[in-house]
């Protein structure tokens, strides 16, 4: 279903309501400090090159994809295709940061690009839209047959610039590419880098999809296959949430992030119900390694959202 039928009205409004507020502050922080960039560029480009490859299924540990894109190690046990994925996840998304302008327009050749900086080496038919039929394993959504890839993308960057919430836009974006499959392998790259791009291009963060997430992924991708895409759209918010949690931590004190139980120690709260309410949405937080992250202010933030919800049960 091209594009996604879906508003920025039907997010969660708590997690909405955030990300516009805290887009807002990103943008009179910019230009953002140059080290401070760079540190968040690196991070996100191993990050996301190891997430990315591994909800495809590469083996390769974080801590082998930072030797690899960092070191240049060569990683025993491993094999060469896993490599290349890594170096050329890694290359597309040092391409898309500098790509990413404002004004930027999505289309046919920066798809094929990104397919074929993604795939290189590894597929054939790198750059090319696929000749033949392919199946998604496990996935009741069957690709369309190739005669229809141009005509289905055709619609599917045509409606792009129709949609103004940038956010609903990568999304849309996201979910259509996934959706018509136009390649015969790296589809689910492609989409995540082509994704970012769009988000980039309006001033948002890049977003990390976790290998941890992986099957809520594919379960909301499959939902909104079947014309419900409220749970991936969802879903794609929340790390857009998180990313811009973890950019304003880079540049505001009271926004560094530390680990809940560090949080926890000094507030009425146990770890366990802050770490609780951060999955929830309810409490500005990040999970980065399997561990959530929160500051002195998003929880001064959350108390304050309490007492004013109590204060309006009292009257």
């Amino acid at each position: 279903m091209l594009p996604i039928p879906i508003s920025a009205s039907e997010l969660p409004s708590p997690i909405w309501r955030r990300i516009q507020t805290n887009f807002q502050a990103l943008k009179t922080h910019r230009p953002l400090p140059r080290d401070a960039l760079e540190r968040l560029r690196v991070q996100l480009r191993l990050y996301h090159t190891y997430h990315s490859n591994a909800i495809e299924g590469n083996t390769l540990s974080l801590k082998e994809t930072r030797l690899i894109l960092e070191e240049g190690i060569t990683i025993g046990g491993k094999s060469f295709r896993e490599h290349l994925e890594a170096t050329n996840n890694a290359q597309a998304f040092d391409w898309i940061w500098q790509q990413a302008k404002p004004g930027f327009r999505f289309d046919h050749l920066v798809l094929q690009q990104l397919h074929e900086m993604v795939t290189r080496g590894t597929l054939d038919s790198a750059g090319r839209y696929r000749t033949g039929s392919v199946w998604i394993a496990g996935a009741k959504h069957r690709p369309p047959p190739p005669a229809k890839i141009i005509s289905l993308l055709d619609a599917l960057l045509s409606g792009l610039p129709k949609l103004r919430e940038p956010v609903i836009r990568s999304i849309c974006l996201h979910h259509g590419l996934v959706f018509v499959h136009p390649f015969f392998d790296g589809n689910g790259r492609v989409a995540r880098l082509a994704a970012n791009l769009l988000l980039m291009s309006e001033g948002y963060p890049p977003i990390v999809l976790r290998v941890g997430d992986r099957l809520r992924y594919y379960d909301n991708l499959e939902e909104a296959d079947s014309g419900n895409p409220r749970p991936f759209a969802a879903f794609v918010a929340r790390a857009v949430d998180e990313a811009l949690v973890v950019f304003l931590s880079a540049v505001e004190s009271d926004r560094a992030l530390l680990p809940l139980k560090d949080l926890a120690r000094s507030s009425p709260y146990t770890q366990e119900y802050l770490s609780l309410r951060a999955r929830q949405g309810a409490l500005e937080a990040v999970k980065i390694d399997e561990v959530w992250y929160s500051s002195k202010r998003a929880l001064a933030d959350y108390r304050d959202t309490l007492g004013r919800s109590s204060e309006r049960r009292s009257t």
